[in-house]
C-alpha cells in the first residue's frame, strides 16, 4: 500500500475525500472489488482511529443496507444469480424466523461471508431497523481492530501493531477452529426456539 499515492488521490477529490472513502467501503460490501479487511485498515491508515472508524462504519452500514434492500425488493431470483445454492442453503434456517440475537452472533464470527449474509437476510423476516442494528453493531468489533491496525502503522507504532496483530490472530484462529461448531449450535438453538414458538401458538389456538 502506497500511502502517499492513496492520500494524493483522496486529496484530489477535495471536499469529497471523505465521501470517496465511504463510497469505497460501500462498493466493497455490495460488489466486493477489494477485500473489506484492506479498506478497514486503509481507513485507520489515512484518517486515524476515530475518523477512520466513523467513515468505515458509515460505509459498511450503507453497503449492508443496500444488499439487504436489494434482496427485499427483488427477492430470490436476484440472489440466486450471484450467491451459490450451497451458501443459501447453509443459512436457510435464518429465513423462517427472526432470530435476531443469533444473527448478531453470526456477524461477530470472523471469516463468515457477512456481505453475502446481508443479501440472504433480506429474504427473511428481519425488519430494516433490526437488520441495521445487528449488522452495524456486529461488524463494529472487526472494524475497530482493522482501524486500529491502520492507525498504528500510520503513526509508526509498530510494537502496538504487533500486539494487536497477535491478539487478532489468536481470536481468528479460535473463531475459525470452532466456526462450524458454533454455526451448528446456533442452528439448533434457532430451530429449537422456532419449534417452541410453534407449540405455544398451537396451544393458544386450541
Amino acid at each position: 500500500m502506497d500511502r502517499e499515492r492513496v492520500e494524493a488521490f483522496l486529496d484530489s477529490l477535495g471536499p469529497l475525500s471523505f465521501a470517496g472513502f465511504i463510497l469505497l467501503q460501500v462498493l466493497q460490501v455490495v460488489a466486493a472489488p477489494v477485500p473489506g479487511e484492506a479498506t478497514g485498515f486503509l481507513g485507520g491508515f489515512l484518517y486515524g482511529t476515530a475518523l477512520g472508524l466513523v467513515l468505515s462504519t458509515i460505509g459498511l452500514t450503507i453497503g449492508s443496507f443496500i444488499n439487504f434492500y436489494l434482496a427485499k425488493t427483488f427477492g430470490r431470483p436476484l440472489i440466486d444469480r450471484f450467491i451459490s445454492k450451497e451458501t443459501i442453503d447453509r443459512y436457510d434456517y435464518l429465513l423462517h424466523h427472526k432470530g435476531a440475537f443469533l444473527v448478531f452472533l453470526l456477524f461477530l464470527i470472523p471469516g463468515l461471508p457477512k456481505d453475502l449474509l446481508c443479501y440472504i437476510l433480506g429474504l427473511g423476516h428481519l425488519s430494516v431497523k433490526e437488520f441495521l442494528i445487528i449488522s452495524t453493531v456486529g461488524r463494529f468489533f472487526g472494524t475497530v481492530l482493522l482501524t486500529l491496525g491502520g492507525s498504528f502503522i500510520r503513526h509508526q507504532q509498530y510494537y502496538r501493531f504487533s500486539m494487536l496483530l497477535g491478539a487478532a490472530i489468536v481470536i481468528i484462529f479460535f473463531a475459525m477452529a470452532y466456526k462450524d461448531k458454533l454455526e451448528r449450535l446456533f442452528r439448533k438453538l434457532h430451530i429449537g426456539s422456532r419449534r417452541k414458538h410453534s407449540r405455544k401458538k398451537s396451544g393458544g389456538n386450541k
